[in-house]
């Protein structure tokens, strides 16, 4: 958490990882994650009924509330998008947190979802739920990095299928991907967001 900015909102998303199928056999986390093709992250697509970043690919996620641990927000919210239900001992741990051009600090919690069969999507706020395979992550293209003139960082992109996801949501799966599959320490706070997550 950046202790030296409190007029940052805070903010978690959870990094929800699945059985790529619905398929209650098949295999548990380990041996998921070292197969990458056989686990994948949850992500949905905004509603375009929101005010902001409708339509956009987006972790499960939202604002803190005072009296909330990033890991319980986190939780809350994933149940609120999606509809899946996990306690406390899904958690796996967290990423670093990224701050964003809109104010925001956002926490990235890492969570074991299992098989997650029957997913919900909010209509209020999501307009589709979708299964990204691990493998996608770690595309030979990715991640892309496109300069501006307006900073002396790169825009961070990552590939999935024809479209590309932007920081922030880029920046912690970029994350994700080189700690949690590659176990390469890396950072990513650095990295610049493209012009329309700065409102």
């Amino acid at each position: 958490m950046d202790q030296f900015n409190p007029s940052l909102r805070r903010a978690a998303v959870t990094i929800t990882l699945v059985k790529a199928s619905e398929d209650p056999d098949a295999n548990n986390i380990l041996w998921s994650i070292e197969q990458k093709n056989e686990a994948a992250v949850l992500l949905t697509r905004r509603s375009n009924k929101l005010n902001k970043h409708a339509g956009q690919w987006a972790l499960p996620g939202g604002s803190i509330d005072r009296d909330e641990s990033a890991e319980q927000a986190a939780l809350r919210e994933l149940n609120e998008e999606v509809g899946l239900t996990l306690g406390h001992d899904a958690i796996i741990g967290r990423l670093d947190d990224y701050t964003t051009r809109s104010g925001f600090c956002i926490t990235p919690v890492v969570v074991w979802g299992d098989v997650a069969s029957e997913l919900v999507a909010n209509p209020d706020e999501v307009a589709s739920i979708h299964r990204i395979p691990l493998k996608e992550f770690l595309r030979e293209d990715s991640p892309m990095l496109e300069t501006i003139p307006e900073s002396k960082h790169p825009v961070l992109k990552m590939p999935i299928g024809d479209s590309w996801i932007a920081a922030p949501t880029a920046a912690v799966l970029y994350q994700f991907r080189e700690v949690a599959i590659l176990g390469r320490a890396t950072r990513v706070a650095h990295f610049e967001q493209p012009y329309f997550a700065w409102r």
